[in-house]
């Protein structure tokens, strides 16, 4: 699910429109402080955002940015949604080259308009124009307003994004009095200018000549990564619904308000549930045959929560059409075992492996997700709605280690959601590999995965065999055989897949009586991490893990070892990885065990260095190989 967050990078959002004349195309006067690490310079942008009543307001965005080189050619595309309560006008949109001529101009008629939301979601409409350059520097002028019909989230001014520069941008929020609003510093130190006339108070926030943020790989996700400035209302109204956002417990009375009535279903189907639970004998059990019931007959469907999507879809409809978006399974099985005297919660969440959790102290619309926590006497269930792979009562990296607002009955409560560690997430190698005198060959791995690599395994199970071959040699470092065969079973809390291979040619190299063989056919680790130099953001790995492998090469007869890859041993605050080798005498077989951990998923900057070293050191030891040699 998506966030309903304005993001100013392609289009901005838009103020009073001012004279484009004022600024000078040439991109040779942008100072190279900002150009020198720059694909996009914002010239001039202006964003007025006016809050006329509690559920009125709009927005006016004049943006001229100049985009200097290829990198920056996504800039290059227009969009924007709208639907029931947002409306999208006064658009134009134009190329010009550096002496401010037009080469190409649109105005809101030309726009390319797509429907989404599958009926789920009244009028929601994707609009969209695609620019064409074919050599850069070029400039783009894009000039729009939105209205509103009702307003939960107050737009971000977002100041600079990766690759961005900005030469000069101006934000003004006006806020009729008796609302006013809240806001809070993102990665920047900016305090706005305040001002008031006879009826609003007016909040100005401006910069100049800022240089871009480097972009950092594997860092925290978009929206908390860059400088801006949050805003959020203290009151407000969608749709009729009357809410307060000045704090969480007044936001979760709010949301629950939304959902009166959206929890009833037939008689027939709540003596259908009741006759599915009745061979269970604790509530625990309820809860996970409602859930394996939820997984195998209903399927997710993508809509926005705050794209007109904020209010769950009804119980009984999603029951008959057997899908829903996020809250409307969540609240499909909160009702199904609300129907069972078993109390569960909704919960909003910011998702994401990398997303941050949410701020206890700044209660604002964050949350793109929802998810059910089902307190019991003496354990907590959280149920991931959406998936149809993720087990009973896990949430996975998506979710896990988050602020979660649960709406209860006495409004919201921010609580966190568990943190998973290395053990939840197991992934198990065994290979025997078969080689032939002639170098030919036969390697049979069987994987076993719990977690995060059960929903790995599954997910390659569902592919068609020639994405199941690239999969295995692109993410596994699997060589390229001239069969395969996959094969698969499903155990309690885990998943098995076996995958056999035949070669035509196992060694890495045939040199006279010799052989060099990679120690292993599956790579538990193959990934270069980005570089450390200069690096200022906590990195993110998808999720703490621990993987093992065993290998057993079969050597062929006349075959010995010559010479095997040195053990290794290495351990930081974060990882640890061991492997060692050895070889039988009496089976003619040489043996490889690999053993790595990842205690936690979020390294902070000061610590990146030495994980990256770790992590390249177990790419130099997947490059040893071993060596046979045949006897005289």
């Amino acid at each position: 699910m998506r966030k309903n967050i304005f993001v100013f990078f392609l289009c901005g959002l838009f103020t009073w429109k001012v004279r484009s004349q004022s600024v000078n195309y040439d991109p040779g006067n942008i100072p190279e402080s900002i150009s020198k690490y720059a694909s996009v310079v914002v010239r001039s942008e202006n964003i007025e955002f006016v809050v006329t009543d509690i559920d009125r307001a709009k927005i006016h965005v004049h943006r001229i940015f100049t985009i200097l080189n290829e990198q920056g050619a996504k800039a290059l595309l227009f969009h924007e949604q709208a639907d029931k309560f947002e409306s999208l006008d006064d658009v134009e949109i134009k190329l010009l080259n550096n002496d401010g001529a037009i080469v190409e101009n649109y105005k809101q008629g030309d726009l390319n308009i797509v429907s989404f939301g599958e009926g789920l979601v009244d009028d929601a409409k994707d609009y969209y124009k695609q620019l064409h350059a074919t050599r850069f520097p070029v400039t783009v002028e894009v000039t729009f307003s939105k209205k509103y019909k009702g307003i939960l989230n107050y737009p971000t001014y977002q100041i600079l994004v990766a690759g961005q520069g900005v030469e000069k941008s101006v934000y003004i929020a006006k806020i009729i009095k008796k609302l006013d609003l809240r806001f809070k510093e993102e990665n920047i130190q900016l305090a706005p200018v305040v001002t008031e006339d006879d009826k609003y108070k007016i909040y100005t926030w401006s910069v100049k000549n800022l240089a871009p943020v480097k972009f950092e790989e594997g860092s925290v996700s978009y929206e908390s990564r860059y400088p801006c400035i949050l805003l959020a209302p203290n009151i407000f109204e969608l749709d009729d619904y009357k809410g307060n956002m000045s704090s969480w417990k007044d936001f979760g009375y709010w949301y629950a308000n939304l959902g009166k009535g959206a929890d009833i279903l037939p008689k027939a189907r709540i003596d259908f549930f009741a006759q599915l639970v009745s061979p269970a004998k604790t509530d625990k059990e309820k809860i996970r045959i409602v859930y394996d019931y939820l997984q195998n007959n209903f399927r997710y469907v993508s809509i926005q929560l705050g794209i007109g999507g904020y209010k769950p879809i009804s119980a009984q409809f999603t029951d008959e059409k057997k899908y829903g978006d996020c809250k409307g399974l969540s609240n499909y099985t909160q009702t199904v075992l609300n129907y069972l005297n078993i109390t569960s919660y909704q919960a909003l969440i910011n998702a994401g492996y990398n997303s941050e959790p949410i701020d206890p102290s700044f209660p604002c619309n964050l949350f793109d997700h929802v998810i059910l926590c089902v307190p019991l006497k003496n354990d907590t269930v959280w149920l991931e709605c959406t998936s149809k792979r993720t087990d009973f009562g896990t949430l996975g990296s998506f979710t896990e280690n988050k602020n979660a607002l649960l709406i209860t009955e006495n409004g919201g409560v921010l609580i966190p959601t568990p943190k998973s560690n290395e053990s939840a997430n197991l992934l198990n190698a065994y290979t025997i590999i078969d080689l032939k005198e002639d170098g030919s060959g036969t390697t049979t791995t069987r994987i076993t995965g719990t977690g995060e690599y059960k929903e790995e395994l599954l997910s390659i199970m569902d592919e068609k065999s020639d994405l199941q071959k690239d999969y295995i040699m692109n993410n596994w470092g699997f060589k390229d055989p001239g069969n395969i065969t996959f094969s698969q079973g499903l155990c309690s809390g885990s998943f098995e897949l076996s995958v056999k291979q035949e070669f035509s040619n196992i060694p890495d190299l045939n040199a006279g009586n010799k052989m060099f063989l990679a120690p292993r056919a599956l790579k538990l680790w193959s990934v270069k991490l980005p570089k450390s130099e200069g690096r200022t953001q906590d990195f993110y790995f998808n999720y703490p893990f621990e993987k093992s492998d065993t290998t057993v090469l079969k050597l062929p007869t006349g075959y010995k070892p010559e010479a095997l890859p040195t053990p290794k041993n290495a351990k930081n605050n974060y990882a640890t990885y061991t492997s060692k080798f050895w070889y039988d005498d009496k089976k003619n077989q040489v043996y490889s065990v690999v053993f790595i951990m990842l205690t936690q998923n979020r390294i902070p900057a000061r610590d990146y260095g030495s994980v990256k070293n770790f992590f390249d050191k177990i790419l130099i030891d997947n490059s040893e190989k071993i060596v046979i040699t045949k006897s005289k």
